[in-house]
């Protein structure tokens, strides 16, 4: 099998559940870390223009609002967000399903908080329905290092790629010297005076 480069022209972003109380819960790494990774992603898809589907679940409830800063450098993914009821695996929820398909995209790249529920089931959920899968692993946590630790295990076991931001915004950018390189390695130099 010859691999491909994921890349904006082939690529859909989906960003799951970066709420402010689901993300506290997440200990295996720091939340500033977890934050910051996930901004990162969000600027490099606006910079490149990627396709990026958001979801949240029960935003009224402990899980909370969203990070307020993807409604600032993403309006309208913010805007048409799937807020889920309850649904633990967002590829169960149809309006998920829906907008992950309607990018028309079989390049998936996948963030959620947390690893361990949030972003396994959608993870092996699609490589099963044949779309190929790569998780930002440092762009969400769990609530233990051994919970991380499985849920990743799990996830490269059963065919979904691991990344991380760094590794993805390179492979995204293909080369630094165009005028979204350029403006890609401003992203990461921002994540390094953070």
């Amino acid at each position: 099998m010859s691999y491909q480069n994921f890349s904006a022209s082939n690529a859909v972003l989906l960003l799951i559940d970066h709420q402010i109380g689901t993300m506290s819960w997440a200990k295996s790494s720091p939340f500033e870390e977890v934050k910051r990774n996930a901004l990162m992603l969000a600027k490099s898809a606006n910079i490149l223009k990627l396709p990026v589907v958001l979801t949240s679940s029960m935003e009224e409830q402990a899980q909370g609002p969203l990070l307020s800063e993807l409604k600032a450098i993403l309006p309208q993914a913010f805007a048409a967000r799937i807020k889920r009821q309850g649904i633990v695996n967002a590829m169960d929820d149809e309006n998920f399903a829906a907008a992950v398909k309607a990018s028309g995209r079989k390049k998936i790249i996948i963030a959620g908080v947390t690893n361990d529920v949030c972003t396994v089931y959608p993870a092996l959920s699609l490589v099963r329905e044949g779309f190929e899968v790569q998780v930002v692993a440092d762009a969400g946590a769990s609530p233990t290092r051994m919970a991380d630790d499985i849920a990743l295990r799990r996830m490269e076991k059963n065919g979904v790629t691991l990344t991380t931001t760094n590794q993805l915004i390179a492979e995204l950018a293909g080369s630094w010297a165009t005028p979204q390189g350029g403006q890609l390695v401003q992203v990461l130099m921002e994540s390094l005076t953070v």
